[in-house]
This record gives structure tokens, sequence and C-alpha cells, in this order.
């Protein structure tokens, strides 16, 4: 993530990430070559912050990224989540120190619990999940630490569960460099446990991991070699070797590249129709119905607004795996998405209220959905979106 230099610069750096001319980006924020030209070089600043939160849209960061700041009150940052300084501090221990295995507790107690985290987060109780992760990070890491022989390996792919858990959460509400050192640590604990297919599950948590950095080459070379060298048609190895496409065609998505995202879209289908079912093998969730959702959403990230509600009407999530709330409540997200591209608010409010119900922490923790708020207060017409002020207050956006 770029972080030092001044605004113009990195505005000027995340521009061309996007492929984007100076001329472009500002018709994009209604304003003038001229005008994005002196930004750049330093010569005037961003003199409104309803543009500033528009560039940061259009280049798909957020505002503090590009401020190089924090705000007290963050235009389109999102809140954090109690807890995150608990896993923080669990996760930048030495592992194991001053745990014994007896105080840690038993690996089937800390199997069991692993599985509870996993399904907290898919149901998008966040603030569930962060709750137990702590302790877990460290009892995990005590086990293996005293542990020997076969029973050793069980210990290490119960780890590598713990931390693809700790980097889904801390990508989903906290920060990238934090997601990447749990991915990172699931990798190392596959590694040690010898299970190539337990490490391409970590590898996809790492492609999230830089994603969530801005560092979109990296993600997809970790994505796509992994997807490409993975030899396991298991259902777990079919599923994690599918869910590194998916990742692959958002990435190529935020590049705008329609034919690759569409071919990596093609090959998940391909994958899924081996599956043969709506699975959740590794917690991945993957199958026919994800990658029907994952088309939706790269139809919106693509700027295809047309295409993504046709595709959203065509889907039924009842398929799913029971709990999978997260993925149920992603299909009205880009819906919302999609009809905020043609402004039509009413029918955004309608998808997020719908999203909201089925999961309600899945809008506070998404930036896209905080942005869409926000820019519908920016124009609102209250008799036309009565609703819009409510949601807002409780996803966090107003006070």
């Amino acid at each position: 993530m770029v972080t030092e230099g001044p605004i113009g610069e990195r505005i000027r750096i995340y521009r061309r990430r996007r492929g984007l001319s100076q001329r472009e980006l500002a018709e994009l924020v209604a304003r003038s070559e001229s005008w994005l030209s002196q930004v750049e070089r330093g010569i005037r600043s961003v003199d409104r912050l309803s543009v500033l939160i528009d560039i940061a849209r259009v280049l798909k960061t957020d505002v503090e990224t590009l401020a190089g700041h924090r705000f007290a009150l963050a235009p389109n940052g999102q809140p954090e989540l109690d807890g995150l300084e608990e896993i923080r501090s669990a996760l930048s221990a030495y592992p194991g120190l001053g745990v014994s295995a007896v105080s840690a507790g038993n690996l089937d107690e800390i199997t069991r619990m692993t599985g509870e985290v996993h399904r907290r987060y898919q149901s998008a109780d966040y603030g569930a999940a962060a709750g137990i992760l702590p302790s877990l990070v460290t009892s995990v890491d005590a086990i293996v630490a005293e542990t020997g022989g076969d029973e050793r390996r069980r210990a290490l792919s119960v780890q590598n569960q713990v931390y693809i858990a700790a980097a889904k959460l801390v990508t989903k509400i906290g920060d990238g460099q934090l997601a990447w050192v749990a991915a990172d640590r699931a990798v190392t604990a596959a590694m040690r446990a010898e299970a190539p297919t337990l490490g391409a599950g970590a590898a996809y948590q790492v492609a999230c991991a830089f994603l969530k950095l801005d560092q979109l080459d990296r993600a997809e070379h970790v994505a796509m070699t992994t997807a490409e060298q993975l030899d396991d048609d298991g259902p777990l190895g079919v599923s994690y070797q599918g869910a590194l496409f998916l990742i692959g065609s958002v990435i190529a998505g935020r590049r705008s590249d329609h034919a690759e995202a569409t071919d990596r879209l093609r090959r998940a289908q391909y994958l899924a129709d081996a599956l043969g079912e709506d699975g959740n093998y590794g917690w991945t969730a993957f199958g026919p119905t994800n990658v029907a959702i994952h088309r939706v959403s790269a139809a919106a990230e693509l700027g295809d607004a047309k295409h993504a509600i046709t595709l959203a009407e065509g889907i039924d999530t009842q398929g799913l795996p029971e709990g999978l709330s997260s993925r149920r409540a992603q299909v009205h997200i880009d819906t919302a998405w999609a009809y905020s591209q043609h402004r039509e608010d009413a029918a955004v409010v309608v998808n997020l209220m719908e999203a909201e119900r089925v999961a309600p922490q899945a809008l506070r923790y998404n930036v896209i959905v905080r942005e869409l708020l926000r820019e519908m207060l920016k124009r609102e017409r209250r008799s036309a979106t009565p609703g819009l002020r409510p949601l807002a207050q409780r996803a966090g956006v107003l006070s």
C-alpha cells in the first residue's frame, strides 16, 4: 500500500495502476485535466472532500490511503472491530510463549473451536469470531510446539486452519499487513505438515491479503501460480483450486481485464461442475452457486451494471450450505452496486436492506457498501429513499 509522499503522488501511482490517463480520471470525477495535473504535481490541493471520495472510488482504494493519514471520522474507512487488538497481539507474540499444552487444551477441542470460528465468519458474525481467535492462536501454537510424531502433523494441519481463519477475519475487518502475517503462517504450517493442498488454501489467503494491500501483481501471481500447480482432484483440492480461479477473476476485474476475468470464471465453472454440488470443503463455499455469485461481482466490478443485475436475478442461494449468510448477502450487495452505477438509489437501498436482513455485519464492514451509502447521502432525496438514513446509521456511516 502506498502511504508515503504527497497526496498528488499517491493519486498518480494509483491512477497508473488502474491504467487511466489524467484526462480519463479527470472526466470521471468531473474535473479538468489541467486541475488533476496540478494536483499530481503538488501545485494545488484537492479542495473538496467529496472530490477525494470520488477519486478514491474510481481508483478502487480508500480516502485514508490517498490522504496518507487516518481521519477522526473516516470518510470512507471502516470501523475497527472489538477484539482486533487482541488478535494483533496474539499474532505478534512469539508462538507458544508462556502457554503449556495443558493450558492450551486438547487438540480435539481446538479443532472444534477452529470450526466454530470459520462458521461464525461465514455467517458474518465477525464479533464472535474475533472473540474466539486470540486464545485459539496461542493454544494451537503451544500444541504444535509440544507435540511430536504423527500427532504433530495433525496439529500442524489444525494450525493451518486457525491461521486461515485469522487471515480471513483480518482481511475483512483489519489491515492487509496483519492479514499477510496470518496467511504466511498458514502457508508455513502446511509446509511443515507436508500438506500441499492445505498450502493452496493458505495461498488463497495470501492473495487476498495482497489484494487488500493493493498489490495486484503479487496477488495475481500467488493465486494463479498456485491454481495452475495444484494437483489434487479430490473435493478439497477442487474447491481450493476453484476458489483460486475465483479470486483470480476478481483481480482481473480490478484491472478491468474483461477477457481474463471471463476466462478464469469459465475455469472455475468447470471445476464447480466437476465438484457437482454447492459444497463447503475447506470452508471455501465453493460450488456452482458461488461461481454464479462471482459472475455478478465481476460484472459489477467491470462496470457492466445491466448484465450484473440480470445475472443476480437468476441466482437462487437456497442451495448453499446452511450458515453461509455472508455469501447470500453478497448477491444483494453486488446488485446494489450495479444499480448505483445507474443512480437508481431506491433499488440500491432495497438491496442493501435485504443484505442487512441476511447478514447485518456484512454491511458494516464492507467498504463498497459504506461508499455507496455516502454517495447516496450526498444526493439524497428523502421522499425517494426514506430508508436511506436509518440504514446509513445502522451501518455506522451516520452517527
